[in-house]
């Protein structure tokens, strides 16, 4: 059976588009999976079917209807996961570096999804629909690291609840470029699309979402340092993002910063995760090892 879920406009979300509204309110839809449910007349206002442009007005009464999920597109592929933790309602997965989540333009097979498939069959959630089953979040292909992924559509929307409300412990280290002056501190700045390069974001007040990041310095390597950051919300390649606005771009990010000899993309690590367990209650964290790849860089570092 499809979820109806009904949300009502309160004063401060007057003038607010309804296809930025509802992802910010149900935190398991994307913008564009609100924008193709509009299409589809998935949305409705006070009744009547709306468009994804709607600004809302206080005391709009939005029901928003979620399909059941379609038959899967993607393939069931034998590649190794190394699962940290499972159980019957999720894993926690530690991601290679080059390993795409889900597949999209481009990236068709080869990802964590196919692979999930395959180790799991039927018993992932639906709520993202095909390609993206059981996918709570998500981190970037050149990212490495620890996420969790939902079995069951229960666990899904428990666990995207705690991302919404920032319960959700999401801690990353990474090596940016620069000498930090401020050895620890909070990145306050909203993000939203870049209005020339829409495959990038930036640090922006129009038609962005509000973004917090926190940050501590391990070690300074004169150019460099080794940083330890904290997520409080989740935006897309928010950390990439913040350290880029803050002059220190992660090493190796060719999308806001520039390439280094010798990795693939950004040197980012998504280290621990924590939360509450969908069915026990009881929390629970676990902790990933820097890759080769990350400790390799922190040696010659130190070397230089």
């Amino acid at each position: 059976m499809s979820e109806i879920i009904s949300l009502t406009a309160a004063a401060d979300d007057a003038g607010i588009r309804i296809d930025k509204y509802i992802p910010d309110n149900i935190a398991e839809l994307t913008r564009s999976a609100v924008q193709g449910l509009c299409e589809s007349g998935g949305v409705s206002v006070n009744g009547k079917s709306m468009a994804k442009n709607y600004k809302l007005r206080e005391g709009d009464v939005i029901s928003v209807t979620i399909p059941d999920p379609q038959p899967m597109d993607a393939v069931p592929e034998n590649i190794p996961l190394d699962i940290v933790y499972e159980d019957a309602d999720l894993l926690v997965v530690n991601k290679p570096k080059g390993m795409v989540v889900h597949p999209a333009h481009g990236n068709y097979t080869g990802t964590l999804v196919n692979a999930l498939l395959y180790h799991c069959g039927d018993s992932l959630s639906g709520i993202n629909g095909v390609i993206r089953p059981g996918i709570v979040h998500r981190i970037d292909k050149n990212t490495s690291g620890l996420l969790i992924v939902a079995k069951n559509d229960a666990s899904h929307l428990k666990l995207a609840e705690q991302i919404k409300e920032h319960s959700f412990t999401r801690e990353y280290e990474a090596v940016a470029s620069g000498y930090f002056k401020e050895t620890s501190g909070k990145i306050d700045a909203p993000i939203g699309r870049h209005k020339i390069d829409r495959k990038k974001m930036c640090v922006t007040t129009e038609n962005s979402r509000n973004a917090v990041t926190h940050f501590e310095v391990i070690r300074q390597y004169g150019g460099y340092a080794h940083v330890r950051l904290r997520l409080e919300t989740g935006r897309t390649h928010q950390i990439r993002v913040h350290l880029a606005y803050l002059g220190h771009p992660v090493l190796g990010d060719d999308v806001y910063g520039k390439p280094y000899k010798g990795i693939d993309g950004q040197c980012l690590h998504a280290r621990k995760i924590g939360f509450i367990h969908p069915s026990t209650g009881d929390y629970m964290e676990f902790t990933s090892n820097l890759p080769d790849y990350f400790s390799s860089i922190l040696d010659k570092l130190g070397k230089m």
